[in-house]
């Protein structure tokens, strides 16, 4: 369960972000703030995983909020102003979203904010034929050896599996890291390979079983070498 806070100077926002959260039965609402002062109160005393924050409010603004706590839990802003977005996003928000906001862009933040705070599940060393990733709301399994390739898709990854992809939520960085280091390489920055599934390279390219033809990345070259 993730504690939730939300800070905003309308009475309604809050309404519409309590609507919309019943529907996540993850995130839980703890406490209701109508300024920056009683958010800075209220975290003075309490921690939480994740602050709702909008920008414009009276006295200290969400930006300035953020930039005087000591802690910053996961961060969604909700606001009726674009202009901050850079600004909240060199804060390291997890997302920004515009009023007035609906429950799926909501869902979207959310997803992000989960990816946030739940750490990927270690390598077990008992089962090591298999990883685990969240596909939706349900964690499934992936066989190792069949991972011919792990494709970055925006805010998830495709996991490829023959001709099949399965989209989870995770970033590649984090797939990497649960998977064996001497089997897959990253190629791009938006590609790693199962070096078992590598059938021919040259300066460019990597053609892997089933004839998929992946480009290699400028800074990952030098990675050619060990792949055959």
């Amino acid at each position: 369960m993730f504690t939730t806070l939300i800070v905003d100077d309308e009475p309604l926002a809050h309404e519409v972000i309590k609507h919309h959260l019943q529907a996540q039965t993850d995130f839980k609402i703890v406490g209701n703030c109508y300024n920056a002062t009683q958010a800075l109160s209220y975290l003075a005393n309490d921690s939480v995983d994740l602050l709702v924050l909008d920008i414009n409010m009276p006295a200290l603004s969400g930006i300035e909020l953020l930039k005087v706590l000591n802690k910053t839990p996961q961060v969604i802003i909700i606001s009726a102003y674009q202009e901050y977005a850079i600004e909240g996003f060199e804060l390291d928000v997890a997302d920004y979203l515009l009023k007035p906001v609906s429950a799926s862009r909501l869902a979207q933040a959310l997803d992000k904010v989960r990816r946030r705070l739940e750490p990927p599940p270690p390598s077990n060393a008992n089962h090591p034929n298999y990883i685990v990733l969240k596909v939706g709301r349900e964690k499934r399994k992936f066989v190792v050896d069949e991972i011919s390739l792990l494709e970055a898709y925006g805010n998830y990854v495709r996991v490829w599996q023959g001709e099949q992809a399965i989209l989870v939520s995770s970033t590649l960085k984090q797939c990497l890291q649960q998977l064996p280091q001497t089997q897959f390489v990253q190629v791009h920055k938006s590609f790693v390979v199962n070096k078992q599934q590598v059938v021919a390279r040259d300066n460019q390219h990597i053609r892997l079983t089933g004839d998929r033809q992946i480009k290699v990345g400028k800074s990952f070259k030098d990675r050619l070498l060990g792949l055959l």
